[in-house]
């Protein structure tokens, strides 16, 4: 018999009723160090004060209004994301999958618009993730994701991860986006080089090209820049974001500029939720802390911290990790063994990772974790892969 709750993930027989900075305290009472942070979406760890105060006040006034009305909350944490990033513009979602969707018919629009319908394709790459919705899966174009659910969505040209000849190649007159994560999250903690992404900014303008930068998982203060094209000293065209936007609360959001824009008028997209009072509401909150440069700055030098102890774990268990990935606080381990088997050995350790593809084991810890709770959690992947070493011999 099927459950009450459809079985499409394979959960661990863990659940929790508190949490407390980058702790969670399970039902029986049990506390663990959380180095996965609800995927990266809890920037600033659980229960948050100036969350928490965030959301208690403005849900003693209004929670959702629908986008019929101007929302004032709205309209501050697009001012302060366009502030702070190249855009000019944002239409706020519920989660980074509804952002695909709306980056994949902004680019299409605008070449719409421009008097070049034919082209409609976007450039993509093995390994991306983009969301579970059709558009994203077809994005992605993996047999994980589509097998079953055909048939996809066209207008989407997938390459191998890195081959440069392969993107020369690919460029027709029909391309009209090229669609990327500066470091794939699902794909296994893999960071676009610095020059790769300058490469494909001088690529997308000598075609004339729309860039679509996939940040919803490295974004928000994640590598030590309030995003993490920042370190190439490039912007795109059109950016999704989501997770840490909303700190735990369901928000998402694309930014881009006013030339691609444009072309969306009233009418051509919507959302129910999307930008309601409260997510809003915290997610200014979130901005408040993440974009401070002394907060990011701290994030970079704790991400320096955690990499070197890291890569000394690996040393240490040549047996179990191969290399250390990721830059900032999106940090990978590349296993010898299963990465399930990783990931159990430090639920049993009380610390709580993520799994990804390529064997390998996420490292997402809150962006306000402190240095002895880093420790505290080198040491328990360090007990993990000791009881792994042992069965292993």
């Amino acid at each position: 018999m099927i459950p009450s709750i459809l079985p499409t993930y394979n959960r661990a027989p863990i659940s929790f009723e508190k949490g407390e900075g980058c702790w969670l305290t399970a039902t029986d009472g049990t506390r663990y160090l959380d180095f996965g942070a609800g995927i990266a979406v809890n920037v600033l760890g659980h229960a948050h004060p100036a969350l928490v105060g965030a959301l208690t006040e403005q849900a003693g006034k209004v929670w959702h209004l629908s986008n019929l009305y101007q929302i004032p909350e709205q309209q501050e944490l697009a001012d302060r994301l366009v502030e702070a990033t190249f855009a000019d513009t944002v239409f706020f979602t519920n989660s980074g999958t509804e952002a695909c969707e709306l980056a994949v018919k902004m680019a299409r629009r605008y070449w719409f618009e421009k008097g070049q319908p034919e082209r409609t394709d976007i450039v993509t790459f093995e390994g991306a993730f983009h969301g579970r919705s059709s558009a994203a899966i077809s994005a992605a174009g993996s047999e994980k994701m589509t097998k079953g659910f055909g048939p996809l969505l066209p207008g989407f040209v997938h390459l191998p991860w890195g081959d440069h000849e392969a993107l020369q190649a690919a460029i027709t007159d029909t391309v009209g986006a090229i669609l990327i994560e500066p470091v794939q999250g699902e794909g296994g903690i893999r960071p676009l080089p610095d020059q790769c992404l300058k490469g494909l900014r001088d690529l997308c303008d000598e075609h004339g090209i729309l860039l679509i930068l996939d940040e919803v998982q490295c974004g928000m203060g994640r590598t030590g820049k309030l995003f993490a094209h920042e370190w190439a000293g490039v912007t795109p065209d059109i950016m999704m974001v989501a997770k840490g936007i909303g700190g735990g609360f369901p928000l998402g959001a694309v930014l881009a500029t006013e030339a691609v824009a444009a072309p969306m008028t009233a009418g051509t997209h919507g959302s129910t939720y999307g930008g309601n009072p409260l997510a809003c509401a915290v997610g200014s909150a979130v901005m408040e802390v993440v974009s401070d440069d002394a907060f990011l700055d701290d994030v970079t030098r704790k991400a320096g911290g955690l990499r070197q102890k890291l890569e000394g774990l690996v040393a240490a268990h040549p047996d179990v990790f191969e290399a250390v990935r990721g830059m900032g606080l999106i940090l990978g381990l590349k296993c010898k063994v299963p990465n399930t088997d990783v990931v159990a050995a430090c639920y049993d350790q009380h610390l709580l990772t993520v799994g990804a593809a390529d064997n390998v084991v996420r490292l997402l810890p809150p962006l306000n974790i402190s240095k002895a709770e880093i420790a505290e959690a080198v040491e328990r992947l360090d007990r993990a892969a000791a009881s792994l070493s042992v069965n292993a011999a």
